[in-house]
């Protein structure tokens, strides 16, 4: 490992924010986050709607998750304003980040700015500043709207940004070039992980990267977006959608859940992504023990784990 490694994560949604509090105290000297901007459920929706702009609600995930020792500002972001009213469901870090970006014209301004507030560790920069959504298409041939309906209506034949082809971030792009390590994910599949390799500048500078380039594997299906879906299933899609995007390395969880946790899954329509399935590539899988259960029965990404496991990766050089 060099003396001042650089890393880039890749994704959205609360998969690219858990990998992020992982990693965010591991001795890395430049840590940068690529984020997707397709979200439009929720807060992050309705801003988009009434202001015609990029997502921030996944920006806002990042922000909170490098934040360095400012808890009340962090929950402050995080806060949900109750109540049925105009304010009520919206995340006061989505209304910060949305003023910001009124007054500054610019996504990236408007997040590096309150990375400041927040004393952030690391660098978050939106995959692309402009205002793209996320549609799809199912088996059939229908269209799928947004990412909402993309997500629900089982794994798409194929998802697309529009408009498309939209410029990259150069920021984004130069932290790939010059990573020593690219993580993509963990995240939602077709709506979180792909979308940021629908940017034809990040997509091209992660297939002529000089880093290693590893995909950090979901520990479930995702009821809808992924079900029935292996591991295999996952990276052809990725490689479909983006064909020079060949991971180097999968990491995968190789430890089971308990006999309950795992039935209850199920029932809900989610089965496991273990490392011990059959593998012939492309790509080296390496399995480690990272799931962890929570105290209600939900499985989750054992933090120490997972940056255990990316510090080896590192450390084991090119």
């Amino acid at each position: 490992m060099s003396n001042s490694p650089r890393l880039v994560a890749l994704g959205g949604g609360t998969g690219l924010s858990s990998l992020l509090m992982a990693v965010k105290h591991l001795a890395i000297e430049h840590l940068t986050a690529v984020v997707t901007v397709t979200d439009d459920g929720g807060s992050t929706g309705r801003l988009r709607r009434e202001f015609d702009i990029p997502a921030v609600g996944d920006l806002r995930h990042c922000l909170v998750a490098l934040a360095e020792d400012h808890e009340l500002l962090a929950r402050l972001f995080e806060h949900r304003f109750a109540g049925n009213g105009e304010l009520g469901g919206h995340s006061l870090g989505n209304l910060f980040l949305t003023g910001l970006l009124q007054m500054t014209g610019d996504v990236s301004r408007a997040v590096r700015l309150s990375a400041e507030v927040l004393k952030v560790r690391g660098t978050i920069l939106p995959s692309t500043t402009a205002n793209v959504h996320l549609v799809g298409w199912d088996r059939d041939g229908g269209r799928l709207e947004g990412e909402s309906r993309v997500s629900a209506a089982g794994p798409p034949a194929r998802v697309e940004l529009e408009p498309a082809s939209p410029p990259a971030v150069p920021e984004a792009v130069a932290a790939i070039q010059a990573a020593d390590l690219i993580l993509l994910g963990p995240g939602s599949l077709f709506t979180s992980i792909i979308p940021n390799l629908l940017v034809p500048g990040i997509a091209e500078a992660v297939a002529s990267r000089r880093g290693r380039l590893v995909w950090v594997a979901n520990l479930m299906t995702q009821p809808g977006e992924t079900s029935g879906m292996d591991l295999s299933g996952h990276l052809e899609a990725i490689i479909g959608h983006a064909p020079g995007v060949v991971p180097d390395v999968i990491l995968a969880n190789d430890r089971p859940a308990s006999p309950a946790v795992a039935a209850r899954y199920r029932e809900q329509g989610a089965n496991p992504l273990l490392a011990g399935e059959p593998w012939t590539g492309p790509g080296r899988l390496v399995g480690r023990p990272l799931l962890m259960e929570t105290p209600e029965g939900l499985v989750r990404h054992d933090r120490a784990a997972l940056a255990a496991a990316v510090l080896g990766l590192l450390e084991a050089g090119p």
